[in-house]
């Protein structure tokens, strides 16, 4: 007998399923229909709710402040948020994933601490063998990452040309992607001592001392290494469209290069928000002024590979600086990703929910070579399933699972929420809690479906 039965509107890759069903089996779905359903041992009838895939949030950052044991709070976040997946970043308090040891430590964190499924990136550290990279590739990472700026010199290094195009050649015969923290180190230090100097503050002035030429400088330089080694070279988070044609002027010309940017960048504007806000909309590369209808056009054109969070779990204590200089980049975005997006969708398109699932779901899941698992409602993936409901939502950060209890998108007004949440076809979450244990996640290893070769667009 089939375990369960999820009856509602279930968003296919062929199309919405109005009265639809999806049967599930041993954490699999089993079927997907419309009609009479089979019978099945547990029943959620999700009425007129959209089902779809488990989110896959592209860009995460749980270990950034609490170290491996921040894995608990951001997943029990994302299972509360419709993230099913998270593909979290390499940068760990003290020292990021670039070895062997530390990836195994982080593997036996997950089993630990994660409610969530999550997938690994990778990054190199100077003076490292080169050796480490061919041996986190074959434990599993879905792809590595590294920083034209350097944050940290020992949680979050610069890493020069020469190391770049190094790890660019040796992962060029492989699908992995590179991707890369795109702004001009002397550029940017440069502007913001001027900015220093000269009194300015706000944040305002944090987009002006990170100016786009930083930004789109250091995308073409890396992008131009990349396709001198014949590897896939990923731009993390564009924030203004100047990078997305970049991007697609070197895939028009046959090299793998793609370009994600994250949800904030179509929510907010210093011009508009930064009296409000201040340094909790502050993240880098910035958010720029004016951008946001531009930035959207990148999503109707098919240059945006996928949208992300960036999420970040700094407590708000560490935003509360005498200049905007000082105060820490990032914002949390578990919880918000899902309902922001789709706001900004429903009010610039008829397919809102579809073009959701696809950028959140489908095209994350294939970039990181899960998409046989994860991402689409079809027979034979992992049952992850996000019920969503519309509905004019105020957002409270103050009731989010992550313990910041702060955010930039308090107060904003949502078209929709997460009503539950199925991990492996198991209710994680019920739209008031989080019911799955820490442990309950499990590490997710690259599979062999990639975004330009093998690809599967189910």
């Amino acid at each position: 007998m089939t375990d369960l039965i999820i009856r509602g509107r279930i968003v296919t890759p062929r199309g919405i399923l109005n009265d639809g069903w999806v049967a599930v089996t041993h954490g699999k779905i089993q079927a997907v229909g419309d009609g009479p359903e089979p019978d099945a041992a547990e029943f959620h009838d999700a009425g007129d709710r959209y089902v779809i895939p488990g989110v896959v949030d592209g860009q995460t950052h749980a270990g950034s402040y609490l170290g491996l044991a921040g894995l608990e709070p951001t997943t029990r976040s994302a299972i509360a948020g419709g993230v099913t997946t998270i593909v979290d970043m390499p940068y760990d308090n003290p020292s990021p994933l670039s070895t062997p040891d530390h990836l195994t430590a982080k593997i036996d964190a997950i089993g630990r601490y994660a409610h969530a499924d999550v997938a690994l990136y990778a990054t190199v550290m100077p003076g490292q063998p080169l050796d480490h990279i061919k041996r986190l590739e074959h434990g599993g990472v879905v792809a590595f990452k590294i920083s034209a700026f350097e944050s940290s010199p020992t949680r979050f290094p610069r890493v020069d040309a020469a190391l770049t195009l190094d790890l660019l050649e040796a992962l060029a015969a492989t699908d992995l992607p590179v991707g890369l923290h795109n702004e001009d180190q002397e550029i940017v230090r440069s502007r913001v001592e001027r900015a220093r100097k000269a009194g300015l503050d706000g944040i305002a002035v944090h987009s002006q001392s990170r100016p786009p030429a930083a930004e789109l400088a250091s995308t073409a330089h890396f992008l131009e290494l990349a396709a001198a080694a014949g590897a896939h070279a990923h731009i993390v988070h564009i924030s203004h469209p100047r990078g997305f044609q970049i991007v697609d002027h070197y895939r028009q010309d046959g090299h793998r290069a793609t370009g994600e940017t994250c949800v904030h960048y179509f929510c907010f504007d210093p011009e508009r928000d930064g009296a409000e806000l201040g340094a909790r909309m502050k993240v880098n590369p910035p958010i720029r002024p004016g951008m946001i209808e531009a930035l959207w056009g990148d999503i109707t054109s098919d240059r945006v590979a996928f949208v992300s969070s960036d999420h970040s779990s700094w407590p708000i204590d560490n935003k509360f600086t005498d200049s905007i200089f000082d105060a820490g980049a990032g914002v949390p975005g578990m919880e918000t990703l899902l309902p922001a997006f789709y706001t900004a969708a429903r009010a610039r398109c008829t397919d809102a929910i579809r073009l959701t699932v696809d950028q959140l779901c489908a095209r994350p899941a294939r970039f990181f070579g899960l998409s046989q698992r994860k991402g689409a409602i079809v027979p034979g993936a992992d049952a992850d399933l996000t019920i969503f409901e519309e509905a004019d939502v105020v957002w409270d950060s103050a009731k989010a699972q992550d313990g910041l209890r702060w955010s930039p998108y308090d107060g904003r007004r949502f078209a929709g929420r997460v009503t539950a949440t199925f991990l492996a076809g198991r209710l994680a979450y019920d739209g008031q809690r989080v019911l799955n244990r820490p442990g309950d996640g499990h590490f997710v290893p690259r599979g062999s479906t990639s975004w330009f070769t093998g690809e599967t667009n189910r």
